[in-house]
């Protein structure tokens, strides 16, 4: 959300911004909120008017009764009844005019950066930098089903039965990798002095409209019938939501944290949802980082972020590029994005498997995130996000790049700990 002093004084760079997201439609909001803001302004300067001259009546009625004039005390106490019904009528109408600006205003996207590249949808997403040598095999690499099934590993046809189209059962050997690259990532992690967290895997409704756009809600989360309670898309909701109406200290920031949780995602017009597969599913696991910092470090921080993640999918053999979000794919709330994608070389091609994004204090201030100076001033953070590794969608990349062509599957050395000192998975079929 952004500030309404910016929109008030900078209508036109905030249309702007709308159009270099290509959705016009949203224009009409900048002049209806700059609108809304100017009525809320002009209730609040009468109202204090008439609270002033609401107090003065009171002195003078103290003042009258010492001096036993009780008809002029009695006619300035009907001023105030007068005074106070109308301060009611006031006080309503700009509770009522505050909620629909505030609607308004989280329709309205984040200022993005001056780097994002201008593009319609993800097609126009730019290819910036490649880590790692992309290696096709001169022997047949299977559909990842087809591997996972070779060690007995993947069960979706049961879990169709039990839940739905969706879902999927992980079985041996590759259940037990899924719980290793977990593992090793969230360890990852806390050596490069993130603080581990398990958050709750539930979040009111408030705290989904602090991190997310309507729109996102909408399309991504599960309510649960009968609570004001939603299952998390991603830990990121309830890890940045932790600090909803928190004033940190200057000396706490920059406060990294890495998380663990399941995520839940309907999935709404997803292609591919009925696939046997893995790729795209309404349940899967994920270690997460994320930042809450100082808005003069959050671009430091965002080229940390990402860069965590090449490390680590380098560390165990997968090569990935960075793709630079254009306008047209940044979700509202957001500044600036990347995507992290790993090489398949059974498609030829990279696929995404994270993605890193700097939402300067957009989400702060939807959550009334702030920080106390040492000057004792108080300002909006900064808050990112990444995907550290995100299971069993990293588990196609892995399974790939690390299949030999006897079927069996290489172990990294810094996975092998994990694994029980395994150095390879071999196919039971």
């Amino acid at each position: 959300m952004l500030d309404i002093k910016f929109i008030r004084e900078n209508p036109d760079l905030v249309k702007e911004n709308i159009k270099k997201k290509f959705q016009d439609k949203k224009l009409p909001l900048v002049e209806e909120v700059i609108t809304l803001d100017k009525k809320i302004r002009e209730l609040k300067q009468e109202g204090d008017i008439l609270r002033q001259e609401r107090n003065t009546n009171s002195d003078n009625i103290g003042s009258l009764m010492r001096e036993k004039k009780k008809e002029l005390a009695d006619k300035l106490k009907e001023k105030v009844v007068e005074i106070n019904n109308k301060l009611v009528s006031i006080e309503k109408e700009e509770e009522e005019l505050s909620q629909e600006l505030k609607k308004k205003m989280m329709l309205i996207p984040n200022m993005i950066a001056n780097d994002v590249p201008i593009g319609e949808d993800d097609s126009k997403n730019v290819d910036e930098k490649h880590f790692g040598e992309p290696v096709v095999p001169d022997y047949e690499i299977p559909y990842h089903a087809d591997i996972m099934a070779s060690f007995n590993g993947l069960d979706k046809e049961s879990a169709a039965r039990v839940s739905g189209n969706g879902f999927y059962y992980l079985v041996g050997d590759i259940a037990r990798l899924h719980s290793a690259v977990l593992a090793y990532a969230r360890d990852f992690m806390i050596d490069k002095g993130f603080t581990y967290c398990i958050p709750p895997f539930m979040i009111r409704s408030d705290a989904v409209d602090g991190v997310m756009s309507f729109e996102e809600k909408e399309d991504m989360m599960y309510k649960i019938e009968g609570e004001d309670l939603y299952l998390i898309g991603t830990s990121e909701h309830s890890m940045i939501a932790r600090f909803k109406d928190q004033i940190l200290k200057e000396k706490e920031l920059p406060i990294t944290m890495t998380s663990y949780s399941p995520c839940f995602r309907k999935e709404v017009g997803a292609h591919g949802i009925e696939e046997r597969g893995i790729y795209r599913i309404h349940q899967f696991e994920k270690q997460e980082m994320i930042v809450i910092c100082k808005p003069e470090d959050s671009e430091e921080w965002y080229n940390k972020m990402w860069n965590y993640t090449v490390e680590l999918f380098r560390s165990l053999d997968i090569p990935v590029r960075k793709l630079v979000c254009c306008s047209g794919d940044l979700a509202d709330l957001k500044y600036k994005s990347c995507d992290i994608e790993a090489w398949s070389p059974r498609q030829k091609k990279y696929f995404e498997v994270g993605s890193c994004s700097n939402l300067t204090d957009a989400q702060a201030r939807r959550l009334a995130i702030r920080y106390k100076k040492e000057n004792g001033d108080k300002e909006f953070a900064h808050t990112l996000n990444n995907t550290v590794i995100a299971p069993p969608r990293m588990l196609i990349a892995f399974l790939e790049n690390n299949l030999q062509k006897d079927g069996s599957v290489l172990i990294p050395k810094q996975l092998q700990p994990y694994m029980g000192g395994k150095e390879k998975l071999i196919p039971n079929k």
